[in-house]
Parts: C-alpha cells; sequence; structure tokens
C-alpha cells in the first residue's frame, strides 16, 4: 500500500514549508512556502552561504535590502524545484499599513522579475489584518496573487474571501497550542483539535458560497492533524512531518470533499469596524495574530541583524 504521503498527495496539493532546498528536493512538493523563521534558519545553514553573500552584495549595505534579496534568491532556488509557486512574505512590521505593504509586495515581485521570474509563480505573504487584507485586495486587482497568513478567526477567513485573496494559511498548530496551554489535561483527536475544526469550518463555508480562494492548513503539530484535514485544497507542511507521514503506512481517508460540506452557514460581509469587534472577541484569534507578527518581527530583525554583521 502506498504510504499515507503519497495517499495525501492524491487529494489535497501538498507544500513544503521550508526554506530548506534539500527538503524540497526530497520531497517532490507542488508548492513552497517561506517566511521570516524559516528564512533565518536557511541563512545560518553552510550549503545557502553563497545565497547569504550574493544578497548582501545586492543589498549594497541596507540589510533590509539584503534580506529581500534572500528572500527572492532562495525562492528562485526553490522555484527550480518545485512545478508550482514560492510564498514571499512582506515585512510583518507592515502589518498594519496598507500602503506600505502594497509597496513592499511589488518591490518583491520586481525583484522576482528582474531574476526572470514571472509573477504567476510567485504568492505574496501578507498578514490577516485588516490593513492586511486590504492591501492584498488591491494587489490581487493588480495582477499580484497573494497568500494572507496568520489567520485564526472565522472574521479574518471570511474577510480574505470577500476580498478575493488567491489563497489562506489558517494556523492549525498555533490554535492548537493555545486551548492546550489553558486545558493542558484535555486531550485532542483529528476530530475535537480546535485547529482541526477551524479549518474544516472554513473549508465548508468558502465550498458552500463558491468562494475561488484556495485553503491551505499550515502550522501542524502531528500527523493526525494532518489526517483530519486530509482533501483540504491544500496543506503546507514540515519536513519532519512530511518524513512521518512518509514512513507511516495504512489507509488514509478523505475527510474534506466540495462535494460533501458538512455544514450550511449564512454568507458574512464585514466592513471594518464590524471586523475588528469580531476579532477583538475572538480571544485566541486575538492574541495569536499579535503573537504571530510579533515572533516574525522578531526573526526579521534577528536576519536583518546576521545581514548586517556579514556585510
Amino acid at each position: 500500500m502506498a504510504s499515507k504521503l503519497e495517499q495525501l498527495k492524491r487529494m489535497t496539493d501538498v507544500v513544503a514549508d521550508t526554506g530548506d532546498i534539500e527538503a524540497i528536493r526530497r520531497y517532490q512538493p507542488v508548492d513552497a512556502t517561506t517566511n521570516p523563521s524559516l528564512l533565518l534558519k536557511a541563512a545560518q545553514m553552510p550549503q545557502y552561504q553563497h545565497l547569504v553573500d550574493a544578497a548582501i552584495g545586492a543589498g549594497k549595505g541596507d540589510p533590509a535590502a539584503a534580506c529581500d534579496h534572500l528572500s527572492v534568491l532562495i525562492g528562485k532556488e526553490i522555484l527550480n524545484l518545485v512545478p508550482g509557486r514560492v510564498s514571499t512574505e512582506v515585512d510583518a512590521r507592515l502589518s498594519f499599513d496598507t500602503a506600505a505593504s502594497i509597496d513592499k509586495a511589488k518591490r518583491l515581485i520586481g525583484l522576482y522579475e528582474a531574476e526572470g521570474i514571472d509573477r504567476s509563480r510567485i504568492l505574496i505573504k501578507v498578514a490577516s489584518t485588516w490593513e492586511g487584507i486590504r492591501a492584498a485586495e488591491r494587489l490581487e486587482k493588480d495582477g499580484i496573487n497573494c497568500n494572507l497568513t496568520l489567520l485564526f478567526s472565522f472574521a479574518q477567513a471570511t474577510a480574505c474571501a470577500d476580498a478575493g485573496v488567491t489563497l489562506i494559511s489558517p494556523f492549525v498548530g498555533r490554535i492548537y497550542d493555545w486551548y492546550k496551554l489553558r486545558e493542558p489535561q484535555q486531550t485532542y483527536t483529528k476530530d475535537t483539535d480546535p485547529g482541526v475544526l477551524s479549518v474544516r469550518r472554513i473549508y465548508d463555508y468558502y465550498k458552500q458560497h463558491h468562494y475561488s480562494t484556495i485553503v491551505m492548513g499550515a502550522s501542524f503539530r502531528n500527523t493526525d492533524q494532518i489526517e483530519g484535514l486530509a482533501g483540504c485544497d491544500r496543506l503546507t507542511i514540515s519536513p519532519q512531518l512530511l518524513e512521518e507521514l512518509s514512513a507511516a503506512e495504512g489507509e488514509l481517508e478523505r475527510v474534506l470533499s466540495p462535494q460533501t460540506v458538512n455544514a450550511a452557514e449564512e454568507k458574512v460581509h464585514y466592513e471594518e469596524a464590524p471586523f475588528r469587534f469580531a476579532l477583538n472577541a475572538d480571544a485566541m484569534g486575538t492574541e495569536k495574530l499579535a503573537e504571530g507578527i510579533r515572533n516574525f518581527v522578531h526573526d526579521q530583525v534577528q536576519l536583518e541583524g546576521l545581514m548586517a554583521v556579514r556585510s
């Protein structure tokens, strides 16, 4: 019998959640995603020092510019291995600035195009703040496709769909972390895990209302969470969990399908004030969004510091 990873690939587009080019070569995903944390790890690996040096040279003494070039150079290497797209993230410090997020996204696309990479192979990652969603809405109209990240709440998901974004990345594992921290004795299965249930709800809502936005579950803590979302449009998975799925045997049941939507919810539309109120009412969503932005900013600053020292 085929491994669970092979079975998963038959029903879901598998995406590698890593900046490690060797891991991408090994597991042959359709797409790959990166973020400041993954780039910081990659920048400290010996096999990528030639890319770090090239990015520093292109940055001409500006550590932030060097980080942009590194994002693109690693993205270009990844695109030599995957048939689909790579996601490249806008600086999280711009999460509450629509205009600056748009400018940064266009700069990244420009750098890719200067490397001979067509924008159709890039997804620009933007945090799912109100400002980030508005930036993505504008970028989509300009032909720049977006991946809305740090998504934890249903309000964020509905606003992203209304904005016509290409893809969302709801964070399964971080939702699980929040609940587990508060109820450490609670044991979750793939059918009771709050992160899994959140993505199932979003998936069913999108299919019920015929949104074209792709649902890509992200940030997994174990393979049970992945199996609980088998059939989701896409799943972005770390190399460690890809390895576990590759070694796992047994039948993998399809859980999600456009033909078997399990819920019926009325369509929701948010203007700015109701969106902010709905997100604020979701303690988990509010806290994890803020924490995620802080952590990405921390790693971005660390990466810039590494570039500055090497310059």
